[in-house]
């Protein structure tokens, strides 16, 4: 079990090294129609990006420097956890309930005392125990997905913090009156400024 830990971290240490030697790219952008700035791009921000996802949630936001996307991880994650372990709990108490009762102890919480009737049957135990045993494995697919959203979300993220997006390159909707009937019309303009 050591070795199997030690060789992750190992190989976890020695990508992390190999990303932050390799160098990044360099474009050049137009501030204005007059002077042009260079302009830094790192192409492997979208791996490393992932890979602080994968080590620690929420990381990768961080590193992309969307704040906000955090608590939306953890919120997300944190319920799946939250919902495991209360269906987990559950599932070990009518588990736990009904192998009393087939080892023939009678004391149980759903059997009345004074008059020994029973108020939930061994077929109701039954189903109970595949009730949470569903919604809890339910919960456990649920926060692995949220896992890897939060994986693929840094990643996605960092790709597009690569791209131009200013005035020069536009898309926008274009509202204008029909020359015949002045009805108002709804159109899909491309600006594109050199």
């Amino acid at each position: 079990m050591k070795n199997k830990l030690f060789i992750v971290l190992f190989i976890g240490l020695f990508s992390l090294s190999s990303l932050a030697q390799q160098a990044g790219e360099l474009t050049l952008a137009a501030k204005d129609s007059t002077t042009v700035k260079p302009i830094k791009i790192d192409p492997l921000s979208p791996a490393r990006a992932a890979f602080f996802s994968a080590v620690l949630p929420g990381l990768g936001q961080i590193h992309n420097k969307q704040y906000w996307k955090v608590p939306i991880v953890y919120a997300g994650m944190g319920a799946g956890i939250y919902f495991y372990t209360r269906n987990n709990k559950q599932y070990k108490r009518y588990r736990d309930i009904y192998k009393r009762r087939l080892a023939g102890f009678t004391d149980d919480e759903f059997i009345n005392q004074t008059t020994g009737e029973k108020t939930l049957s061994d077929a109701s135990l039954i189903d109970a125990q595949k009730f949470y045993s569903k919604n809890k494995d339910l919960s456990l697919l649920v926060t692995g997905i949220f896992y890897i959203l939060n994986i693929v979300d840094a990643n996605v993220s960092a790709h597009l913090a690569q791209f131009n997006v200013n005035e020069n390159l536009s898309l926008r909707p274009d509202f204008y009156q029909n020359e015949i009937d002045y009805k108002p019309n709804l159109g899909l303009t491309l600006n594109y400024k050199f």
